[in-house]
């Protein structure tokens, strides 16, 4: 039986073979994903999925305008003007409604963040075991999917309206509660579209929104035990939750699961069951796997 001599063109050959079948990878990839947006390209806007991580900014903006809580948020930011204009309160007692809504919206959302969203007991409970699918687990399952990364609109209105319209009663009356309801709502507006731009696949030009951008993905990527805020770590400096990546030299092994890992489910089945299986490896590694 004969073999064929070893010579520099075949050395050449196989070295060329690893490289070979990663291109072979990356045109598959790239071929399953133009088969996916060709899929979906005759559905409606909002019934394909987006995936911040392949938008630019312009698409963003485009999208962030189209969103129906978007749309319902800027609404009801009109509908408070109105019910100003018709029930006004005193300037400074306007000024004071307004800024003590922007003082309590960040704590507000920090200790929500940090003991409701990433509390170990709404998936214990079944009937609400669903909400927090929805309005956290999946945005961690996947950061970059821009649907799961809106709010629902049923748990962040009256979040909003809990945490503004009465401290805003209390400084202006009917004015000042709807100066704060609006100014929540505008908060809330601010939020989401910085927190889609912490997922975008750039870099931010402003050294503010790039010190953002870093510390929400550590949360995402890194360690989700801190970090809490969005736009904000004051509250996570003076509650002691605040890090950088340099200050923990391990990467936590729950952070695309948040804790729900396949332990847990043997007893608390029904996110598991609603998601089909739990992920705790890279979102990118996941959807290769996949293709």
């Amino acid at each position: 039986m004969s073999t064929a001599p070893f010579t520099p063109q075949t050395c050449t050959i196989g070295a060329r073979i690893p490289f070979l079948l990663s291109a072979h990878a990356r045109r598959k990839d790239r071929e399953t994903v133009n088969k996916t947006i060709a899929d979906e390209s005759a559905l409606p806007f909002w019934k394909r999925s987006h995936y911040l991580d392949r938008m630019t900014l312009g698409q963003l903006v485009a999208a962030y305008f189209q969103h129906y809580t978007i749309v319902v948020y800027l609404t009801v930011a009109a509908l408070c003007l109105v019910g100003w204009a018709m029930w006004p309160a005193g300037l400074w007692q306007t000024v004071g409604a307004v800024g003590a809504a922007l003082v309590i919206y960040p704590l507000v959302w920090h200790l929500l963040h940090q003991y409701v969203l990433h509390g170990q007991w709404m998936y214990r409970i079944k009937w609400l075991s669903p909400t927090w699918k929805r309005i956290h687990y999946d945005h961690h399952q996947d950061p970059n999917h821009l649907e799961v990364l809106f709010g629902a609109l049923h748990t962040t209105l009256p979040t909003i309206a809990v945490a503004t319209v009465p401290i805003g009663w209390l400084i202006g009356g009917i004015g000042g509660a709807f100066a704060a309801l609006g100014t929540g709502i505008l908060t809330t507006c601010y939020y989401e579209f910085m927190h889609c731009i912490q997922h975008l696949s750039f870099k931010p030009k402003w050294k503010w929104v790039q010190f953002m951008k870093q510390r929400h993905n550590e949360h995402h990527y890194f360690d989700e035990d801190g970090n809490y805020g969005i736009t904000n770590y004051v509250w996570d400096r003076l509650l002691g939750t605040y890090y950088e990546k340099k200050d923990r030299p391990d990467r936590s092994p729950t952070v695309f699961n948040l804790g729900y890992t396949e332990e847990v489910a043997v007893h608390y089945p029904w996110v598991k069951q609603l998601s089909g299986g739990i992920a705790s490896g890279h979102p990118r590694r996941r959807a290769m796997d996949r293709d």
